[in-house]
């Protein structure tokens, strides 16, 4: 079985380097995030005639979430228990998280929010998604012994997992209250899933499109795989892809693999 998680940063722009990576990975099982798109707009027949059943949980904003299968999909949720909106006062929660079972084993997607700026209310919204995310996965881990939480965090677990902790200080991503939150996730047995670089000494995720980040090495692990301790006893490999970060009109993510036994 190979899990995977791709924040594609709008599925619409990266749907023939998707389609193209579906065929070169073959991933049985991919978590997307920021589609960026309706449901209803989402490609699903050229997902489907590449061989993937697809769920989706898109509202057309700056988020979006999917997952696709070709060993089955079942019993989709979307969103999290006591989702909070945003704004505070918004109708609906936004499109960040969907979880489905695919063979046997429970995986959600999330795209966990920016935070934008420390302080700021995104930021204060941040922490209640998580929250709520932690919620949602201790329901899930009482009853899926095979489960996994996999997407953009948003989080850099450590400053080994920045290129230069000096230069995020007062930034998102790297503050203690975050990296708590990601912590109260592995503390619930979860295991994060450390994949390996294809090529350097860091297994970075996201570059940023400016300043050549990208070839100076400048990036973050932020797309994690959180997994159960007995779905992570069976995993074999873990990597990032980061040639999918190559050429013309990448994601500014790279894929994250993992190969389970």
């Amino acid at each position: 079985m190979r899990l995977a998680t791709w924040n594609v940063n709008s599925i619409g722009a990266r749907l023939p380097r998707l389609v193209e990576w579906l065929d070169l990975a073959k991933p049985d099982v991919l978590c997307l995030q920021e589609t960026k798109c309706t449901d209803a707009a989402f490609p699903a027949t050229a997902i489907k005639e590449a061989g993937y059943d697809v769920a989706t949980n898109g509202d057309g904003a700056w988020n979006g979430v999917a997952v696709v299968s070709r060993v089955g999909l079942e019993d989709v949720t979307r969103g999290l228990d006591d989702q909070p909106p945003f704004p505070a006062d918004a109708a609906t929660p936004e499109a960040r998280a969907i979880t489905a079972t695919c063979d046997g084993i429970r995986v959600c997607s999330v795209y966990v929010p920016n935070g934008r700026d420390v302080g700021a209310d995104h930021y204060t919204y941040k922490l209640a998604w998580l929250a709520a995310l932690q919620q949602t996965a201790t329901r899930e881990l009482a009853t899926h012994d095979r489960y996994a939480v996999l997407g953009d965090f948003n989080i850099a677990p450590t400053d080994a997992d920045v290129w230069d902790p000096a230069a995020f200080v007062g930034l998102t991503h790297v503050t203690e209250p975050e990296r708590a939150a990601y912590r109260s996730m592995v503390a619930l047995g979860l295991v994060d899933l450390e994949a390996r670089p294809l090529k350097g000494d860091h297994p970075y995720t996201y570059w940023d499109y400016r300043a050549g980040a990208f070839h100076k090495g400048m990036g973050m692990r932020i797309d994690l795989v959180l997994a159960s301790a007995s779905l992570a006893a069976t995993v074999t490999d873990a990597y990032v892809d980061r040639d999918a970060r190559k050429g013309k009109g990448p994601s500014d993510h790279a894929p994250v693999v993992v190969d389970l036994d």
